[in-house]
Parts: C-alpha cells; sequence; structure tokens
C-alpha cells in the first residue's frame, strides 16, 4: 500500500522544513508519497520548498501562481496523488505525523474507507486555546452532523484519510476552508462509505504564531452546511 500525503502551503517558512522532515520520519508502515501545493506564499516559503525538493525529487511539488486558498491547494494535490490512499497534513505544527499508523489502521484492517482525526475524543496531548473556536467548531460539527446523518466529533479537523477511489468520485468546489464542510457532505451522500474516527494529538497555535482561520470562515462554513445539504 501506499499512502499519498498532500500538504497545502500558504506562508509556512517557518515550519515547514521541520513539518516535512517529520513526515518523513513519520514511518507509518507503507511506502509514502509526498505532494506538496504551494499556494502563491509571499513569506519566502518557496524558497524553503525549492530548496528541498532539489534533495528529494521523488516529491511532488506544485506552485500556484495567484493565491486561491485552501481547497483549491488540495485540489491540485489530490489531482497529483497516486497513493492507495490520500491523507491531508496542514504545513504548520499543530498536527503530528505520528499519529499516521492510528489513522491508517482501520483502512488496513480492512474496516474504513475514510477516516477522520478527533481532537475531542481522548488520544495524546491537547494544547488548550481559544475557548470560543472549540464551541464554534462544535456547532458547525453540530449543524453538519443533523445535515449528513453522521455523527462525526470533530468535522474541522485537518486529519482526513480516504481511500482513493472515494476522492476520484468526488469534485471540490470550495476554494478555502469551506472545503471541510463539502467534502464530509459529498462523503456523506456517496456510495455508503465507512467513516471511522480515531484520536488524535493538538498542538494548536496563535494568531501570533501564524494561525489563519478567521470568522469569516466560520461564517462561510455555515453557509455551506446547507449549500451542500
Amino acid at each position: 500500500m501506499k499512502l499519498s500525503v498532500v500538504v497545502p502551503v500558504y506562508n509556512e517558512r517557518n515550519t515547514l522544513e521541520t513539518l516535512l522532515n517529520r513526515v518523513l520520519a513519520s514511518e507509518p508502515g507503507v511506502a509514502l508519497d509526498l505532494v506538496v501545493v504551494d499556494d502563491c506564499s509571499t513569506d519566502g516559503t518557496q524558497d524553503v520548498l525549492r530548496r528541498l525538493s532539489e534533495r528529494h525529487p521523488d516529491w511532488k511539488v506544485a506552485y500556484h501562481e495567484v493565491n486561491r486558498g485552501k481547497g483549491a491547494a488540495l485540489r491540485t494535490g489530490f489531482a497529483m496523488a497516486t497513493g492507495d490512499a490520500v491523507l491531508i497534513q496542514d504545513a504548520d505544527l499543530e498536527y503530528d505525523p505520528r499519529d499516521y499508523r492510528a489513522l491508517l489502521r482501520p483502512v488496513l484492517d480492512g474496516h474504513a474507507d475514510v477516516v477522520y482525526g478527533s481532537r475531542f475524543i481522548g488520544g495524546g496531548a491537547h494544547r488548550v486555546l481559544f475557548f470560543w473556536h472549540s464551541v464554534g467548531n462544535r456547532v458547525l460539527t453540530t449543524l453538519s452532523n443533523m445535515m449528513t446523518d453522521l455523527n462525526l466529533s470533530d468535522m474541522e479537523v485537518c486529519y482526513k484519510l480516504f481511500r482513493k477511489e472515494v476522492l476520484d468520485g468526488i469534485e471540490i468546489q470550495e476554494n478555502r476552508f469551506g472545503f471541510e464542510v463539502e467534502i464530509t457532505a459529498k462523503i456523506a451522500r456517496g456510495k455508503r462509505w465507512r467513516i471511522y474516527e480515531v484520536p488524535i494529538s493538538y498542538y494548536g497555535r496563535g494568531y501570533d504564531e501564524g494561525k489563519k482561520i478567521t470568522w469569516r470562515d466560520g461564517l462561510r462554513a455555515f453557509w455551506c452546511i446547507f449549500k451542500y445539504h
């Protein structure tokens, strides 16, 4: 089995190299196919990525000429992925690649087609941060569950793993963080895909550390819940 790890990147000069080294050291127990999509970074991230990719010619790397958003970067990355399973990995250090084995296990055991990580059902370390962010996340997850008839605990989580055939049947339209709602809705009304959750660690960061999602993205996610119902 081969796992494609798709990394959308935007202005992550300070964390990208550390993150990619952690991905390479993750030892998921299967072959790795690394796909990195830079979404028109302006802080020197592209220089870091070009330097690293010269050392690793087997990496797949793409550069957007204009900033289009996380969903658009993932569309590009999914089209480049060749693994039997595809996992989303943010370019910051909030999520730990050592959780890859746990995310893969339900698929390798033949139980799952889709696996979501969850920051709310136990597991490893979890940084204490924003109360209202957690409230907003739970509200959005609850509304999404009401529309999809799923019982996810963390719809907005980064770590989502799909068997490749699941993604091959889905057309992603959202360009920004509305992707999380859209992909969940489209999986829920798909071919009776088997969806699992596993607990993961979460090393969240504050806005002074580069966090990008804002209340506007929350409003867009709210709208997307009804748009893709």
